[in-house]
């Protein structure tokens, strides 16, 4: 597993941590909203001056973690509701990092896996791995055949504008 936390440490331009949650949660696909509701919350309640973020944005970051929790719900342990889904978010002044992370079957072979199109599912698009790629600005992906799957997105964040006063201050 690729550890952000140590490699932000001793990269200064994604500042201190501000805020850090864990949840873990039942791999159920009704819960992928909780996922995206925990991370939008996070974003929503940033110290004010940090982050300049577009509802666009907000959009690509939660479509990212939607993508990653589906996976772990059905790919990796086939809808069963038994298992757990581990969701991690590190919040940092200038980036936000999310670790999706389950026990399940795990990925023989994680190239194939990121190819477009390429699905386990008759029924699904394939198209998981590309939307995380296209809407962060990294994705490693760690897994090995029996022993789960951990997906990290990393997500670097603009500035606030100090001129362009927000909406709630005036």
């Amino acid at each position: 597993m690729l550890n952000y936390q140590a490699e932000f440490a001793e990269r200064a331009a994604f500042g201190q941590e501000l805020n850090f949650a864990r949840l873990e949660f039942a791999a159920r696909a009704e819960n992928v909203a909780t996922a995206r509701a925990l991370v939008a919350a996070l974003i929503a309640a940033r110290p004010e001056a940090n982050w300049d973020i577009t509802v666009a944005a907000l959009e690509e970051i939660k479509v990212a973690v939607s993508e990653a929790v589906s996976n772990a719900v059905i790919h990796g342990y086939g809808e069963d509701a038994s298992r757990l889904v581990t969701l991690t978010v590190r919040q940092y002044q200038f980036a936000l990092v999310v670790q999706v992370a389950d026990e399940g079957v795990g990925i023989a072979d994680i190239a194939k896996a990121r190819e477009p199109d390429f699905t386990t599912g008759q029924e699904h698009l394939g198209l998981g791995f590309a939307f995380m790629e296209s809407f962060m600005d990294e994705l490693d992906v760690q897994s090995a055949p029996g022993e789960g799957t951990v997906v990290s997105l990393l997500r670097l964040l603009p500035e606030v504008e100090e001129a362009a006063p927000r909406a709630e201050q005036l």
